[in-house]
């Protein structure tokens, strides 16, 4: 798919549009949709690399059928998403999805059969016109503190009579409604009305578990965006820059091929690289140092690239206690890819994978877990959190798992983090990240 196909794409729902009085400007606005995806610099960077792009209109028609094949063998009317992510997975519409995680004015309507129905708020129903995904845009009832202040009673109740009046018109007389994420106002509301409520978190993360070949391509170029990304910032890492100069680098190389926006800010370096999760600082970088990070990155398509690396800042030779810690690392990742096919269970993957010591050394939250549009399940973790936090599954084709890996002793010491994105195949795996680790720590 080349440059003019996806500009094909994006307009296509735009003749009703005009036809309702849009103003020339609003018009030019509704043209410039198509050049939100990635510009000609990254399409010809694919290229390039002999990537292939996705077919946008056949992975959508995938992601909603997912989702309704879960409505349908949970027998649900419908499911209400407010989770930006969610909603980007059933409708591939996406407006403000960082500010909407936190300001519930944004949700979406998808029956087992019918119509799907976005609420967006004022000035905003031109954003869904790129994709056949919606069938009809409706203004928000936006019923959270900051939009109904003492009203919030008043307007929850307005919402809810509009939910409940969907269900029941699209529903077939099923008056079970699931819901990923709402407050326990607008719970009792439709409840008070009859409508039956359930969660409809674990729904849509099984939806997403499984990816269609048009989401893999999408992730490949997703991936191959980032990691041009993170070869930018390895040409600004010198000793004198800080922590969260360095870490702006592939923040903007983000945006400017087509991304979105990066979930954490994990990067690290010198003695703040154990234990991990210290996010990026001030700490001005020396020579000699490790810097480690891991980009949760949500990139191009709206596909997430989880992968981590550990550099050694400048021309130095790294000392004995660096190679060792970077060798423990990456021989823990390299194991536990080897490990994936499909057929095993997640315990099967908790106790067969290498782990060390935990008396010894420090190590990450989990073994694996899945990604997609962001993190994703499952979340597989080590063998000693089993009993209290483990659940089973199978792992299956068409699954895309993170295999982690942070090493750092206990007493102190360099530590590394290194991450690699994995596709589960028919027969095994591939690895889809591709940036090089560090021959100078390897040894």
């Amino acid at each position: 798919m080349s440059l003019a196909s996806l500009q094909e794409i994006a307009p296509r729902k735009i003749g009703p549009a005009i036809a309702s009085g849009r103003s020339p400007v609003e018009q030019a606005g509704l043209m410039s949709m198509a050049a939100l995806g990635p510009d000609k610099e990254t399409l010809d960077a694919w290229k390039a690399a002999g990537l292939t792009l996705p077919d946008l209109p056949a992975m959508r028609r995938y992601r909603l059928a997912r989702v309704r094949q879960q409505l349908i063998a949970h027998d649900y009317a419908g499911i209400v998403l407010y989770d930006p992510v969610n909603v980007r997975y059933a409708t591939d519409t996406s407006n403000m999805q960082v500010w909407t995680l936190h300001n519930a004015c944004r949700y979406a309507f998808v029956p087992a059969e019918g119509p799907v129905i976005l609420w967006e708020f004022d000035h905003c129903d031109f954003l869904s016109d790129h994709t056949d995904s919606v069938d009809e845009v409706r203004p928000c009832v936006p019923w959270f503190h900051f939009c109904a202040g003492e009203r919030v009673h008043e307007q929850v109740a307005r919402w809810a009579d509009e939910i409940a009046s969907v269900v029941r018109k699209h529903g077939g007389g099923n008056r079970r409604l699931a819901l990923d994420h709402c407050d326990t106002e607008g719970v009792a509301a439709l409840e008070r009305i009859g409508v039956e409520i359930h969660s409809g978190e674990a729904l849509m993360e099984e939806a997403r578990r499984i990816k269609c070949e048009d989401e893999i391509r999408a992730m490949r170029c997703a991936i191959h965006a980032c990691e041009a990304g993170i070869d930018v910032m390895r040409s600004h890492l010198k000793p004198g820059v800080t922590e969260q100069r360095l870490w702006s680098y592939l923040h903007a190389e983000n945006i400017a091929r087509g991304g979105e926006w990066i979930e954490t800010r994990l990067l690290a370096s010198g003695p703040r690289c154990n234990p991990w999760y210290q996010e990026c600082s001030s700490r001005v970088i020396e020579a000699g140092d490790l810097v480690a990070f891991d980009t949760d990155l949500v990139g191009s398509f709206g596909f997430c690239v989880d992968t981590s690396r550990t550099w050694l800042c400048d021309d130095v030779i790294p000392s004995a206690a660096q190679r060792e810690i970077y060798r423990l690392a990456y021989d823990q990742v390299q194991a536990n890819i080897d490990l994936l096919r499909p057929g095993l269970t997640h315990h099967d993957l908790s106790h067969r994978a290498l782990v060390y010591s935990p008396a010894e050394f420090r190590h990450y939250s989990c073994l694996y877990h899945g990604v997609g549009l962001c993190d994703e399940a499952p979340n597989i973790y080590f063998p000693e959190a089993w009993a209290t936090w483990g659940y089973d599954g199978m792992i299956e084709p068409g699954m895309v798992m993170c295999v982690e890996s942070y090493v750092g002793r206990v007493e102190g010491g360099p530590g590394v983090k290194l991450e690699e994105q994995v596709l589960i195949t028919e027969t095994g795996h591939e690895v889809l990240t591709r940036y090089p680790f560090e021959d100078r720590l390897l040894g």
